[in-house]
């Protein structure tokens, strides 16, 4: 109990320790413009991965990192369509949307019709 409240007392300065990392890579990629662009990636990258690795050790860190797992793991348990039943289901909304375009058309026709006899 006492390493979770130990945890959760130091999360606001690793919060503040990736805000002055990203801060830092924003502010230094702009300072080094003129250095080549490989260099600036690679910098980059190496600043965004510490930061990631101190947001992880927070709470709200690890509850993301779990739950990026558990949806990792939910994902593999989908049945995915095969392609004909894609193609199948794609034509049965292709279908339908022109079905119900050519009805809105024709109200539309209809109520304009009517509209142009009253104010006639």
């Amino acid at each position: 109990m006492s390493s979770e409240i130990a945890t959760s007392k130091f999360d606001g300065l690793k919060w503040a320790a990736v805000a002055l990392i990203v801060a830092l890579g924003v502010y230094g990629n702009s300072y080094f413009a003129d250095q080549s662009l490989l260099y600036r990636v690679l910098g980059l990258l190496v600043m965004a991965a510490v930061a990631l690795a101190i947001a992880l050790q927070t709470e709200k860190g690890h509850s993301a990192w779990s739950l990026i797992r558990g949806a990792r793991t939910e994902i593999r348990k989908v049945v995915w369509p095969t392609r004909q039943e894609t193609v199948q289901t794609t034509l049965i909304v292709v279908a339908f949307v022109l079905v119900v375009a050519l009805i809105l058309w024709g109200l539309d026709s209809l109520l304009g019709w009517l509209v142009s006899l009253v104010i006639a």
